[in-house]
């Protein structure tokens, strides 16, 4: 992910909407519907409400909603509650999912 042509949410805004981006980094709280073509990051201290669809997607923080990616990572502080429909998930010790997952042959497609 190319830092300068990143879209970038900062950890003090509270945004309600739509984001259309290449590629996307949240570090904030976000309601609404997110599309990215390639990487979404969502940081430690994202508080996102989402239906997501991207290239591929790293969970750092709180996540309620759907996401459709190709990858999608869930890192050691990630609190996911939702839906995943992935090619592939990997989730490092810590991570917590509540949810629906649909992965491999088929899924995740963008």
């Amino acid at each position: 992910m190319d830092a300068q042509n990143t879209t970038t949410i900062d950890a003090e805004a509270d945004i309600e909407g739509n984001l259309k981006a290449r590629d996307a980094r949240i570090l904030g709280r976000f309601k609404g519907e997110v599309e990215a073509s390639g990487a979404l990051v969502l940081g430690e201290s994202s508080r996102v409400e989402a239906r997501v669809v991207a290239g591929s997607v790293e969970v750092g923080g709180e996540f309620k909603g759907d996401i459709r990616a190709k990858r999608v990572t869930l890192t050691e502080k990630a609190r996911f509650s939702g839906r995943i429909d992935a090619a592939s998930l990997a989730m490092r010790e810590g991570a917590r999912l509540d949810g629906e997952v649909d992965t491999g042959q088929g899924a995740g497609s963008v």
